[in-house]
């Protein structure tokens, strides 16, 4: 497994991030790769709630499930993210990556954004020689992703990095 966290101050009070990255419809805007975000089933928040996330990688759109695995308001975000076969949903054990979001408060109307992010290497001699590669586009990622979370919420509560009025 490779593991990644990024933590970052954010310009806005803990509740503002917390409700921001918890509606689903904001999803595509923050997350790096994420065209669609779409709700499976009835829930659309909270542990339990299922989504069918489209990324984009190149010109390939393959549908990933998204499970929201831990979930404590204002506080943890946490969706595991699984392969989907076309009109089948994911089996247990095809986890890609669990990527977990912490809200802390950091006093006068901000907040500390954390993003840890485990996922899968492949395995045998193919996954080491992969390895490498594939560790530097997560890194990437993640970082892209939580840089862009980071601006959203700002921008979703008029403020900058220093709490100004934006």
């Amino acid at each position: 497994m490779g593991h990644f966290k990024y933590a970052s101050d954010v310009g806005a009070p803990v509740e503002v991030a917390f409700t921001y990255t918890d509606n689903h419809q904001f999803v595509p805007d923050w997350a790096f790769g994420v065209v669609a975000f779409e709700p499976i089933g009835d829930s659309d928040h909270g542990a339990g709630a299922v989504f069918a996330a489209t990324l984009r990688v190149g010109f390939w759109h393959p549908t990933v499930e998204c499970e929201i695995t831990e979930y404590r308001r204002n506080a943890v975000i946490e969706y595991t993210l699984r392969r989907r076969r076309t009109g089948k949903p994911a089996s247990a054990g095809s986890e890609l990556c669990v990527i977990t979001l912490r809200f802390d408060p950091l006093g006068y109307g901000r907040a500390v954004l954390t993003s840890e992010t485990d996922y899968r290497t492949p395995p045998g001699l193919t996954g080491k020689l992969w390895s490498k590669l594939l560790h530097a586009i997560v890194q990437a990622t993640v970082g892209r992703t939580e840089s862009q979370l980071r601006r959203e919420i700002e921008e979703f509560h008029g403020t900058d990095l220093v709490g100004r009025i934006a």
